[in-house]
């Protein structure tokens, strides 16, 4: 171990980028799995690529790291003016990036996949590969983009390199700008009869041929046509190159995750694909950035040598992402790497699993509760959940949720939906309907079923279709118990988003009327009860559904789920939150030892 230290760091003036593979693989350098595996395969490389026509240009390597130090300044705040220094992981990504190439003499690498923290500096790291495309590689009437599905999102990356440029004397005196001060929407290097602009796909612009192409936030593209758009330009180039950078993301069935997890094979070796490069920040199994700073150097690799982001700052995040859940899957996301299933999801994977907890039937089967439904358009998810009341016995609100989906062309659903409904219904979390539509009979038939089983009081539901549901009911003669209409605004939704969250995070409290949260601070302070938390079966459906929620507000701050912001179904949810919504009590006609009956327990 202590050879292999020596010699690396002996290295480290002729082979920074090697030097860092060799201290991410030797383990004195912290780093994630999937930069472990980039780093092993460039080792690798070195040992064994000759084989497949690969050849490491150390020269060329260097020649670009050198590039960002004696040409670039860095701009704003404490930085400004400042030369570029890479920090050792950008060092490995430049040096990867123009020190390798095929024994052609062409750049290897064509696609390149960077996915770090929030604030670690991907977007300047970026912006000066851009301009040493411009201006030091070499290229005849380069075109050099800084590419988003809009202009304004281009411009962010375009504006990092103005202003590098504004700050560094030798590239100055080299490239004209059109337009001025924050218009700026062109470099030109007359020289070479190149320029670098920014480029969408909203433009309507025909025929770019870019030599290089710089694609940042790739997690905000829905689509894949900016970058395709750009690699349909580059079969004219020699060696034209895509750059992509992004933070993690929440949508798994965007081309960002695509990217990610094609990245994330390439690296291990699952798949050779010799010119594609990926530097993936994630964390190891069993992480948890939350409660441990040790793994933060795996999201964030420039904290090791920059304090970029700054300690100060995740340490904030962090503090907030305890005490206010809502802010934790955002947290998680754009600072630790950690993928979500929505944009800003509502309930954290943490907060749900604790959860979990899975009881008999034998315990729900004589136990008032109401039900929720969620009734699907045609082809999507129908939810049917069951609250059932605590009991003195069982102190806890359980969730119980039955789900439905057509069972024609599950195979093509599945792959569009990136979800295994095949084995959820194997397991019975999931029921199939027969036909290409959800059959609303089969679906009452089923909750008839359900109901007759358990006592349920009342059954909460949205307005919509629900004639039909009705018609059927009493042309087959199918009795359920009393339908209680349930709005989906945030009148309606507010008060019962407020008590879902309270119970699932076992928060609240109630206090006699009168009392006052001051009052705990006296010995005759009144006695203060918690609301009994929420429990829920661990049906994954579900809890795909929690994952996706996502929770928006109107200016009186009343919440509701948003069908429109999830990436993903949440009906069972929505399911859930109407059940709770009229959980307040049940009707006298109900039997059972529920504490909310009339004259018991609160």
């Amino acid at each position: 171990m202590t050879t292999k230290k020596t010699s690396s760091r002996s290295s480290s003036v002729e082979d920074p980028a090697t030097q860092y593979a060799r201290e991410v693989h030797s383990g004195e350098r912290v780093a994630g799995p999937d930069i472990r595996n980039a780093c092993a395969r460039h080792l690798k490389d070195l040992k064994e690529g000759h084989k497949r026509g690969l050849v490491w240009d150390l020269e060329e390597a260097n020649k670009a790291i050198r590039f960002y130090r004696t040409v670039l300044k860095l701009n704003g705040g404490e930085f400004e003016g400042l030369p570029f220094e890479l920090l050792p992981w950008q060092k490995f990504i430049v040096g990867s990036i123009f020190g390798w190439k095929t024994n052609d003499g062409y750049r290897r690498f064509r696609v390149v996949y960077v996915e770090s923290g929030k604030g670690s500096g991907k977007s300047p790291l970026a912006a000066g590969v851009g301009l040493k495309g411009l201006v030091a590689d070499n290229e005849a009437r380069a075109e050099i983009y800084a590419a988003a599905t809009k202009k304004d999102q281009a411009m962010i990356l375009f504006r990092d390199a103005v202003a590098m440029v504004q700050q560094s004397p030798e590239l100055t005196k080299r490239l004209a700008c059109s337009g001025t001060g924050q218009n700026i929407w062109n470099l030109a290097y007359l020289k070479a009869g190149s320029f670098f602009r920014p480029i969408s796909s909203d433009d309507g612009q025909s025929g770019p041929r870019p030599h290089m192409a710089l694609i940042d936030e790739v997690h905000e593209h829905k689509t894949n046509l900016v970058v395709e758009m750009m690699r349909a330009g580059t079969k004219s180039r020699k060696q034209a190159l895509i750059f992509m950078i992004t933070n993690s993301g929440s949508n798994k069935r965007g081309p960002c995750w695509e990217y990610h997890e094609y990245g994330a094979r390439v690296a291990s070796g699952a798949l050779i694909d010799d010119g594609f490069f990926a530097y993936i920040c994630s964390l190891d199994e069993g992480d948890d950035p939350i409660k441990d700073e040790s793994c933060w150097f795996k999201s964030n690799p420039s904290l090791q040598d920059a304090d970029l982001p700054g300690m100060k700052y995740l340490r904030e995040q962090v503090t907030e992402a305890r005490g206010m859940p809502s802010k934790e899957a955002m947290v998680r996301r754009l600072n630790f790497c950690e993928w979500t299933g929505a944009e800003s999801p509502w309930i954290s994977w943490d907060v749900w699993s604790q959860a979990e907890e899975r009881v008999p039937m034998s315990v729900l089967r004589n136990r008032p509760c109401v039900g929720g439904l969620d009734l699907s358009s045609t082809t999507d998810l129908t939810s049917f959940v069951l609250l059932f009341y605590p009991t003195y016995e069982d102190p806890h609100w359980r969730l119980l949720p039955y789900f439905w989906i057509p069972d024609f062309e599950l195979d093509k659903r599945e792959a569009r939906d990136k979800v295994p409904y095949a084995a959820w219904i194997k397991s019975r979390d999931l029921e199939t309907t027969p036909g290409r539509a959800i059959s609303k009979l089969h679906v009452l038939r089923r909750m008839q079923t359900i109901c007759d089983f358990f006592q349920v009081d009342k059954i909460a539901f949205d307005r919509w279709r629900i004639e039909d549901m009705r018609q059927l009911m009493t042309e087959y003669d199918i009795s359920l118990p009393p339908l209680v209409e349930f709005g989906q605004g945030f009148k309606d939704m507010g008060p019962a988003v407020d008590e879902f969250e309270r119970r699932l995070l076992g928060m609240a409290e109630l206090r006699p009327e009168g009392g006052d949260s001051s009052d705990e601070l006296f010995d005759d302070a009144p006695p203060v009860e918690t609301v009994e938390s929420l429990r829920h079966d661990g049906n994954p459906v579900m809890t795909w559904c929690a994952g996706n929620a996502v929770i928006v507000s109107d200016p009186a701050n009343n919440r509701k789920a948003d069908k429109a912001k999830a990436t993903g179904r949440i009906d069972g949810i929505i399911a859930a939150i109407m059940a709770t919504g009229i959980s307040g009590a049940v009707s006298s006609g109900s039997s059972g030892t529920s504490i909310y009956d009339e004259g018991v327990g609160v």
